[in-house]
């Protein structure tokens, strides 16, 4: 029986600003257009939370019954390390979707826009047949491109949406930037993994690129997110302060061309999640202000 502590590690804490910063930043775009409802907001950080671990409990159960995870050499994994069943795991990731579910058809309901629940069901799908399923498409370098929708466009959108109930090109702008920094969060996730998951058969990314055209990728979603919010300064002037958040980058970019392997980019991810929140609250902040 795995320990609290452990449920926790498994959930993956380091990853939750995937699922924090598209809220802040799509309330702080609902905010500027004067459409802020904070219980509304709450809601949708309380979807996009359990989201990101019903995400991350599924990864664990799929990749552990595949034994993906046997040679991991990140965090501890549940099933990989035996210290919960399958069945646990599984059923902790289905309680998480469905709790995501549930919050995400309130809004649904508010709003009356039913269309939402089709954008729900693919997000819900989308976290599922990451590493679920008989041909994952986490398996076959698509992770990437998903994480960017599901964990950026999406949610920043949506969050705007729930609370503005218009759709907003300044929400769709803010929502690129955002998912970049989720991606870089998996990038570098996969590259720490890179070997491991090219002698078991997953196909990442990063396994396609190489480790050197990873690195590379990894420093661009660091970067162009503050190009994008620069950018973004004819129209909305406060987007600028998310250059306070730069100094964060030096050292995980640092760290990733000094081509730092396995457990050494562990810090990274941590490195990396730091930023991801310091720049999602600035930019957050600059997008509710409007002159």
């Amino acid at each position: 029986m795995a320990t609290p502590g452990q449920w926790i590690a498994g959930a993956r804490p380091r990853t939750l600003p995937n699922a924090i910063v598209p809220v802040m930043v799509g309330t702080g775009v609902a905010i500027g257009e004067s459409g802020f409802v904070w219980w509304r907001a709450v809601l949708a950080l309380l979807v996009g939370l359990s989201m990101q671990i019903g995400v991350n409990y599924a990864n664990d159960y799929s990749d552990g019954i595949r034994g993906t995870d046997d040679q991991r050499v990140g965090p501890m994994r549940l099933v990989g390390s035996r210290a919960a069943t399958p069945k646990q795991v599984l059923a902790a990731a289905l309680g998480s979707f469905a709790v995501a579910a549930v919050l995400g058809l309130v809004l649904v309901v508010v709003t009356q826009a039913w269309w939402v629940l089709l954008v729900g069901a693919a997000c819900i799908a989308a976290g599922w047949f990451y590493t679920g399923g008989k041909r994952p498409y986490g398996y076959r370098g698509l992770g990437e491109l998903a994480v960017f929708v599901f964990f950026g466009v999406v949610p920043v959108v949506g969050t705007a949406y729930v609370q503005t109930e218009q759709l907003s090109w300044a929400a769709l702008a803010a929502s690129i930037p955002v998912g970049l920094l989720s991606c870089s969060m998996l990038v570098v996730n996969n590259l720490r993994d890179v070997h491991t998951d090219g002698q078991s058969g997953k196909q990442t990314l990063a396994v396609r690129l190489g480790p050197e055209r990873t690195r590379l990728l990894y420093v661009a979603c660091q970067i162009v997110p503050f190009a994008v919010a620069l950018a973004m300064i004819p129209i909305t002037p406060l987007a600028a302060l998310v250059v306070l958040a730069a100094p964060l980058a030096v050292s995980p970019i640092r760290t990733v061309r000094a081509k730092a392997v396995g457990p050494a980019l562990i810090a990274v991810l941590q490195q990396t999640g730091k930023l991801q929140m310091a720049y999602g609250l600035l930019f957050a902040v600059g997008l509710s202000i409007v002159f």
